[in-house]
């Protein structure tokens, strides 16, 4: 089988210092200023490492260089290379994307996030299947594999069978204006439709608004939290409505799509990165509020990058918690959550129950996977 690769090689960047993005030249040349390092073939290369453990082959076609060739070449891999005469862009994306249709390739395989999504769908639509390597900090479309380790075993599936063995859906394309994101606000938009090979616990779905409701429930659960804080813990706290009533208890205001850092309850910052929140909290007690991703069901690795993994570990198990409404919950196609934290060995580590406070006193186990 033939299978076409693309790299976004700035994908992800802006997520771990808190840019909500790397669209546009100006962002990623913040990201870089702000010592974002790059994601995108690590991420693929950990599909690659599965696709291989599984000792499948297949034959490769990917723009030479930093758009997919360099990786493939990495992992030893023969690999036919197209010579496109242009930077990193999204017309780059689009020109491979059409010169891998005319190929005639079997399955096209993008390393992004929803901006390469949409330049990759934009292309092909639904007259061939694509896969998406998750390397991106928002990734609302249901065109990606949970995991890089996901993809990989589902490009072994592909190769063992193609579509008789693990068959096709059509997955929403979403994207999001990520110059409004960064001013506190959501605007998503549905683009469009791809084809994506599926198996339902390796692939995402995506993300949904959430159920409504239940506010009143949030918002004691968030006065609880707030009143349960310990004094000299630094409290990191994640993106979206959920996680941010706790901030509201406060008495404060905190980023809506960002990660904000309270300890004594004070916020000592607001919309942070990864970096800035370890330093905040240097070697004392560090606790995680975070949300879930309503009909993703996504913890960590979903639009709040800025908690990295090294936060994470140092506040895991005790000291990570989890708030989601019960509704959210229940509309989730698999009852379990999910951990990207860009650590293959702390998801591993994560794997197993976590408790999910879903009102004052009130919680569920749930599977983390």
């Amino acid at each position: 089988m033939k299978v076409g690769l693309i790299v976004n090689p700035v994908a992800g960047m802006g997520g771990s210092v808190g840019l909500k993005g790397t669209d546009g030249k100006d962002t990623l040349e913040r990201a870089i200023a702000l010592g974002a390092v790059p994601l995108a073939q690590e991420r693929t290369a950990r599909a690659l490492r599965i696709l291989a453990a599984f000792g499948q082959a297949l034959n490769w076609i990917a723009p030479k260089g930093e758009m997919g060739g360099d990786v493939l070449r990495t992992a030893g891999l023969s690999t036919e290379l197209l010579d496109l005469d242009q930077p990193v862009s999204a017309a780059a994306t689009e020109e491979a994307t059409r010169l891998m249709q005319g190929a005639d390739v079997d399955l096209i395989v993008f390393a992004g996030g929803d901006g390469t999504a949409r330049d990759v769908a934009d292309i092909v639509g639904l007259s061939m299947p694509v896969l998406g390597i998750p390397c991106g900090v928002k990734m609302h479309s249901g065109v990606f594999a949970v995991t890089p380790e996901a993809a990989g075993r589902l490009l072994a599936d592909f190769s063992r069978g193609g579509e008789s063995k693990i068959g096709y859906r059509r997955a929403e394309v979403m994207d999001i204006d990520e110059a409004v994101l960064r001013n506190g606000h959501l605007h998503a938009r549905l683009y469009g439709y791809a084809r994506v090979p599926h198996l339902r616990h390796l692939m995402q779905n995506a993300k949904m608004a959430p159920p409504l409701g239940d506010e009143a429930m949030l918002d004691a659960l968030g006065c609880e939290i707030a009143d349960e804080m310990r004094p000299g813990t630094t409290y990191l706290i994640g993106p979206g409505t959920t996680a941010k009533r706790v901030l509201s208890a406060l008495g404060a205001e905190g980023a809506l799509l960002g990660l904000d850092v309270v300890r004594d309850r004070r916020v000592m910052a607001s919309d942070t990165s990864a970096a800035r929140a370890l330093e905040l909290a240097a070697d004392g007690p560090i606790a995680i509020i975070a949300g879930v991703t309503g009909g993703q069901g996504f913890v960590f690795g979903r639009g709040n990058q800025q908690i990295g993994p090294d936060a994470i570990a140092r506040a895991w198990p005790d000291d990570v918690i989890i708030l989601a409404s019960a509704e959210k919950l229940a509309l989730l196609k698999r009852p379990e959550l999910i951990v990207d934290s860009g650590d293959p060995m702390l998801d591993q580590r994560l794997k197993g129950y976590a408790r999910v406070h879903t009102g004052p006193r009130r919680s569920l186990m749930m599977k983390l996977v």
